[in-house]
């Protein structure tokens, strides 16, 4: 991806508005809420303003002319530059064509399940799926308030945003499934770690060495202290696996 002068989103959709037509900051807030603009990109008034200082710095949109309205103090209003416009170009086209890896919260939510028990997972799921439920549910009422009145051109993130809402839920809802009826692969193991001394490292290269491998011969560790060898893991395994887990 490139390496933006602006990186906020936010920006973009600066751009986008003052191609349309020049706006002063409270206008381009309060028409990017009523497109509904602010459940696909992060907004507020303080950053609006941050942003549209930056643009400027940048020479990717330029004061034009202040307004007064009223007793209202007076606003600049902004349009985009021959710059801006090559910039919002080439930016849209970077984030329609080249997919990015995203950390979500619940991935690494995820890569952490044996953390907890099963039962308490299950719940917590649970939890995930009533809030995907009603998140659900909010993004079909917009449908449903703009597809009349407007072309999918002007809703088609809502329409990418309610697919993903289904995808997670349908999968959430499988993996509780999954979990309650005992056919998630690893559960026993998972479930043991959590009444046993100490759950196993997952990660030790020498778990699931067979016994007749030679691998875990050196018993030199680093700085040539001694270490356990592949012979001495059940028995480590088997003395000390009490509640590290418990106390996650």
């Amino acid at each position: 991806m490139t390496r933006r002068k602006v990186s906020n989103p936010l920006a973009l959709a600066v751009l986008s508005l003052l191609l349309e037509r020049p706006m002063h900051p409270y206008e381009m807030s309060r028409t990017l809420r009523e497109r509904n603009k602010e459940g696909s990109i992060k907004l507020n008034y303080g950053s609006l303003y941050s942003v549209v200082d930056k643009l400027v710095a940048h020479g990717l949109i330029e004061p034009q002319k202040t307004v007064r309205d009223g007793r209202r103090p007076e606003r600049t209003v902004y349009g985009a530059t021959s710059a801006g416009r090559a910039e919002f170009e080439d930016w849209l086209a970077e984030l329609l064509a080249i997919p990015v890896k995203e950390f979500s919260q619940f991935e690494a939510g995820l890569s952490l399940l044996p953390g907890l028990p099963p039962e308490e997972v299950v719940d917590l799921l649970d939890q995930r799926c009533v809030q995907l439920e009603h998140s659900l549910a909010s993004s079909e009422a917009i449908l449903k308030a703009s597809a009349p009145s407007l072309p999918r051109l002007f809703w088609i993130e809502w329409d990418y945003v309610r697919t993903h809402l289904e995808t997670d839920l349908h999968w959430t809802r499988k993996l509780v499934g999954e979990i309650r009826d005992g056919s998630f692969d690893g559960l026993a193991d998972w479930r043991a770690f959590h009444t046993d001394d100490t759950p196993p490292d997952l990660a030790d290269p020498a778990r699931d060495v067979p016994a007749d491998d030679t691998r875990g011969s050196d018993t030199r560790g680093v700085g040539g202290a001694d270490k356990d060898t592949t012979a001495d893991v059940p028995q480590r395994k088997a003395s000390g696996r009490k509640g590290r887990l418990k106390s996650v």
